[in-house]
């Protein structure tokens, strides 16, 4: 189906979020409940493909439309820019399946000589505000899941974003919901715990949904080029927070692409993408909400045993699986212990990937460790990029 000015309209219904128990977020955070009144089970979460001219689109539609419960309830939306024949053939050939849109403006942005190199940045800020626009005020969504499409989404992955839904409408301390940890390898993470949700303070993308009002506040003052990283400035962030798994539920193929692949080969490559399927909507996961969340989390990390680097380096004389803390004080001495421990070591605006109030959770050698700054930690410094 090919569309370019239809409207769908949601009907809003009644719906009261489940309030059952999870198996174990972090450490002692479990059994708590929440009821808030919401829109139904029956609320539609379209799911946005952002396609330019990757014919491999296909490996990402197939998943989605393999793993996808109800296709009234998750339409799929493929918005096409670049006006690349071949990939549209690919995307129509899915016929009712999804709803093939098109970008209009294919022409080259005007920029500063010295971002010549960087039109690609420029091209896909532009086709985000036009397909979310389009998502938002033409087809009349509250909410939308945006996925590139050299991403695969795990067999889970509706079920997260579904259960979340009602987490991110209820916290005005969260403005996102993610399906990807940038420290996601497998020696990072823990394979027994599927279930295990976070919130961090990087915005993650690769997989994220959002609400319409979010939308509204960024679509005025939306970026020409290098979006990801000017919503994770200050000023968009506000200091809210996104959700993300322990386990990715996307992983991306695409060597292709503006950043050349680099990135891909020195880390996106190695994620690992979840393969057992949570039934996340059974569980209550109001342990996410930022009160209950932070007394637990802060008295998780700092009343974890403190280690120097060198002990789990070697790891002798550590007894059992922790969790176990290492403080860094400076950006540069973050910087160190990360690269020294495997995980990515880059910040944003002063923020880790994958952190929260400064703190980094991972494996190392089968242990739990945090690397944390010190107790009473209060914001983020954004000198440290």
């Amino acid at each position: 189906m090919d569309v370019r000015d239809q409207t769908y309209i949601q009907r809003p219904v009644n719906y009261v979020a489940p309030s059952l128990h999870p198996e174990q977020a972090i450490g002692k955070i479990r059994n708590t409940k929440v009821t808030t009144p919401f829109s139904s089970p029956e609320f539609i979460i379209p799911i946005l493909v952002i396609a330019c001219d990757r014919v491999t689109v296909k490996r990402n539609l197939d998943r989605l439309i393999q793993y996808r419960p109800s296709a009234e309830l998750y339409p799929i939306i493929v918005s096409q820019d670049c006006g690349h024949a071949e990939t549209a053939r690919v995307i129509g050939s899915y016929g009712e399946q999804v709803t093939h849109i098109k970008q209009p403006e294919l022409s080259d942005i005007k920029v500063r000589p010295e971002h010549r190199k960087f039109q690609g940045y420029y091209k896909i800020s532009r086709h985000y505000r036009w397909a979310l626009n389009q998502v938002f005020n033409v087809f009349s969504h509250s909410t939308v899941v945006i996925v590139e499409d050299d991403l695969e989404v795990a067999p889970d992955f509706f079920e997260y974003f579904r259960a979340l839904y009602p987490i991110l409408c209820s916290d005005p301390t969260l403005w996102c919901v993610s399906a990807w940890n940038d420290n996601g390898r497998d020696a990072l993470i823990d394979p027994s715990k599927a279930d295990l949700l976070y919130r961090t303070d990087f915005f993650p993308g690769l997989g994220w949904m959002l609400l319409k009002e979010l939308w509204d506040e960024l679509e005025p003052k939306w970026p020409s080029a290098f979006w990801d990283d000017w919503m994770r400035q200050p000023e968009q962030r506000k200091n809210r927070s996104c959700i993300r798994p322990e386990i990715s539920r996307t992983i991306t193929f695409g060597r292709k692409g503006v950043s050349l692949g680099q990135f891909f080969d020195q880390y996106l490559r190695y994620i690992r993408l979840n393969t057992e399927f949570v039934p996340f909507t059974k569980q209550d996961l109001s342990f996410l909400l930022k009160d209950k969340y932070d007394e637990i989390f802060i008295q998780e990390v700092y009343s974890s045993t403190s280690v120097k680097i060198e002990d789990l380096q070697h790891g002798g004389n550590l007894k059992g699986p922790g969790p176990y803390r290492v403080q860094y004080s400076s950006r540069d001495s973050f910087k160190v212990f990360a690269r020294n421990l495997g995980v990515m070591d880059d910040l944003k605006s002063g923020v880790p990937r994958t952190g929260y109030r400064g703190v980094v959770s991972f494996l190392h050698r089968g242990r739990r460790v945090f690397l944390a700054p010190p107790e009473g930690w209060t914001q983020y410094d954004i000198s440290w990029s």
